[in-house]
């Protein structure tokens, strides 16, 4: 149960803390995932408000399943919409109701929770109240980097969470003052504002005005904020048809357990070893830079993914890159160690990632492409490769081939 700095930032006298189900005209989903819900653990003689939010569509199956639904921990809400949001309005209309609650728990329909997730909600989103650097807490935890495609996995140091300046769309929770700070952020700035003035990864800048996501990293980005992310996901996501899904696919599946009760021990933010920015680079590298060359930490940029352009260096004159560019390069790692960031950490040379003196010219180096693919992707045999590109080429050609 939620108590002490919190209810004094939320200015309620109430530690309920409601689940919010973004629903639109996903029947299926929509029962997988209040399924799920119902299996859940909560806590003894707490009550559990549920608010099943259903945009406007032709659907009335979607009405029907969350009516039918039966919901034993507490008040079950139904709210209907006359007119079409869209998702960037519903959700932001969702998260106002922390405002109501003191906190909220946002589930898109397409998501699935696993037991303890309510559980590790309360425990995260005490621990983050008073923490004005904390945006959100995440219920998913990335094995991806969306921005390259590529495999992450942060750096374990001791604690049951991670810091990642990227919010969260696929399970996440906000305190009432972690929800109001951002939403006073985005009506200042203006909905559908340019965010030429952030430093955002190109991907997110590419995404549609109608993302409300992108705007939430913005802000932790200008405010220099992190979403909490738990190292063992509480929920999955199984990409069903939608707005921004183009239909169901494996590749946000993460791992899920089935355990019930625990006692997590976060890190505070100031102690984590294991903290990330938007580019999903360890920022905690560049102390470690600046300490091994005796250099400043604000003189570096760490871009091991390679993702980061020129014109993102922002002045700093050191780069640790994966990528080939025509600079001196001081030093250089390998990539052996599992994550990333390990290789730097215990300083395994190699000719992998490379830290440049950007203030001088010197000659590209040369990177093999092929031994990143088979450092990302283990036991990648030449007929897994070609049965790959086979299915591929046929689904190019023929659609759902």
């Amino acid at each position: 149960m939620l108590k002490g700095c919190f209810r004094q930032m939320a200015g309620l006298e109430t530690d309920k803390t409601a689940i919010v189900i973004i629903a639109y005209n996903r029947e299926k989903p929509l029962r997988r995932l209040l399924s799920s819900v119902k299996t859940a653990d909560y806590p003894d003689k707490c009550e559990v408000p549920l608010i099943i939010s259903i945009d406007k569509s032709d659907n009335g199956e979607v009405l029907k399943a969350a009516s039918e639904f039966d919901w034993k921990y507490g008040e079950k809400r139904i709210l209907t919409h006359d007119k079409r949001l869209g998702l960037r309005r519903h959700v932001l209309e969702c998260g106002d109701h922390s405002g109501e609650y003191g906190n909220v728990i946002l589930l898109e329909d397409d998501l699935f929770v696993m037991p303890d997730f309510y559980n590790y909600a309360l425990a995260a989103l005490e621990f983050t109240a008073c923490d004005e650097r904390i945006g959100g807490v995440s219920l998913y935890n990335h094995l991806l980097n969306v921005h390259v495609r590529e495999p992450f996995f942060p750096v374990e140091d001791g604690f049951d969470n991670y810091y990642l300046q990227l919010a969260s769309s696929w399970g996440q929770a906000y305190t009432a003052g972690q929800w109001k700070g951002f939403k006073e952020w985005l009506e200042k700035r203006g909905e559908g504002s340019e965010l030429c003035d952030t430093d955002i990864p190109e991907n997110v800048r590419s995404w549609s005005d109608s993302s409300w996501l992108k705007y939430n990293i913005a802000y932790l980005i200008e405010k220099d904020m992190y979403f909490l992310y738990p190292r063992s996901s509480l929920t999955t996501n199984f990409m069903s048809q939608g707005e921004h899904s183009g239909g169901e696919s494996c590749d946000l599946q993460v791992p899920l357990g089935v355990f019930r009760g625990v006692r997590y021990r976060f890190g505070k933010l100031y102690e984590s070893r294991s903290r990330y920015d938007a580019f999903f680079e360890n920022t905690a590298l560049k102390e470690l830079m600046a300490q091994r060359y005796s250099l400043k930490p604000s003189d570096i940029c760490i871009d091991l993914y390679g993702y980061r352009r020129k014109t993102e260096l922002k002045g700093r004159r050191y780069l640790l890159s994966s990528r080939a560019l025509p600079f001196k390069i001081l030093d250089s790692y390998a990539r052996t160690l599992r994550p990333l960031d390990c290789n730097i950490i215990y300083n395994i040379t190699g000719e992998d990632f490379f830290l440049y003196d950007t203030d001088t010219e010197g000659k590209a180096p040369g990177v093999d492409k092929a031994e990143r693919y088979l450092y990302n992707y283990r036991a990648l045999s030449s007929a897994r490769m070609l049965a790959m590109i086979k299915r591929t080429c046929l689904n190019k050609l023929i659609p759902g081939g």
